[in-house]
């Protein structure tokens, strides 16, 4: 979509913008046109962090020209196997957060705000997949319990100031630019695996059937979900608006890995423990039935995806390896959780 159909959009803030989804939502709005501002937020000290949030609301509250603004929330430092205790104090910021945006919203400013949430995390235990916005959540895992906290903050926070939210429920992620020093992202893992000529461990069985978004794709469907919401909620009467961002097609495991295997044109290398990890169910594919038009897009194909972090992955390494002063080392890659 062309900045063209939309020749006034808001500013928007994107918070987290340094992460996988982040980067690609800034370079999303960019493109379309419109004014975006991210903020250096000091995660490791929440104290900090928050006073760092306060003071950049503000200023970005005060410098809308028309009073509409847009808050995309795409920050999360926690994954499915993180400890209960570092994901109260996200949930405990992100509340803080709310409570410092309460007194700074004039009569006059209309927020809309998009959150970064999970659909594995929140339907892991959900019965009946394919699973949709009309599923009732039930997380395993600490980490979904927590993305439903916070979308459950955001509501309240929406009904008590009249701003406009969207719960994006999203499917597994991928694409360039995932952080590889985090156990997570299957795909990136499974290309610098290939690489390393490492064992990579894996936890679930391989007929493990996820839902595989392309970043790219996703930034786009949260640049529109912006866009088209005060429609949508006048549709639903609801301030709060919950979407699954996905393909609606489910890959398992096995696929994923004989894509890349085809890729690299040579096995990978796996290492089965023969153990499972809680929060990880074999089926979570998902079917969205809300705002369908957001659905109605041309996906980033599978192989393709698979190619662009294949590139991108092998071209780092590369430099890496090659620098000068580089040691060769055998390096093991951690076990990943793919949500």
């Amino acid at each position: 979509m062309t900045g063209a159909r939309y020749p006034s959009r808001p500013p928007t803030l994107v918070v987290g913008g340094g992460g996988l989804l982040g980067r690609h939502v800034r370079t999303a709005f960019e493109r379309s046109g419109a004014s975006v501002r991210t903020t250096s937020v000091p995660w490791h000290d929440p104290v900090a962090a928050r006073a760092a949030l306060r003071s950049e609301l503000a200023a970005f509250l005060g410098s809308a020209p028309d009073g509409r603004v847009n808050i995309a929330w795409c920050a999360g430092a926690g994954f499915v196997a993180s400890p209960a205790d570092e994901l109260e104090t996200e949930v405990s910021l992100f509340r803080d957060v709310l409570d410092d945006l309460r007194p700074a919203l004039r009569p006059t400013i209309r927020l809309a705000f998009f959150f970064a949430s999970s659909a594995g995390g929140v339907y892991a235990g959900s019965a009946d997949p394919p699973f949709t916005e009309l599923s009732e959540p039930r997380p395993l895992v600490a980490y979904g319990r927590a993305k439903l906290a916070m979308e459950e903050a955001l509501t309240a926070f929406c009904a008590e100031t009249g701003s406009v939210a969207v719960l994006g429920r999203i499917t597994n992620l991928y694409g360039p630019g995932q952080k590889l020093s985090k156990p997570q992202g299957l795909v990136s893992q499974l290309c610098l695996a290939q690489l390393r000529g490492t064992p990579l461990p894996v936890w679930v069985s391989f007929d493990t059937i996820r839902d595989y978004l392309y970043v790219g794709d996703c930034a786009e469907m949260v640049v529109e979900a912006l866009d088209g919401l005060d429609e949508q909620v006048r549709r639903t009467g609801s301030n709060a608006v919950v979407k699954i961002l996905a393909t609606g097609t489910g890959v398992t495991l096995a696929a994923v890995i004989g894509e890349i295997n085809r890729v690299f044109r040579r096995r990978a290398r796996l290492r089965i423990p023969g153990a499972g990890t809680p929060g990880q169910v074999r089926d979570l594919r998902v079917r969205s039935v809300i705002w369908p038009e957001l659905d109605q897009r041309t996906q980033t194909p599978f192989p393709v995806g698979v190619r662009r972090i294949a590139d991108e992955i092998t071209l780092a390494y590369s430099a890496a390896t090659s620098a000068p002063g580089h040691k060769h080392q055998s390096t093991h890659v951690s076990e990943v959780s793919i949500r």
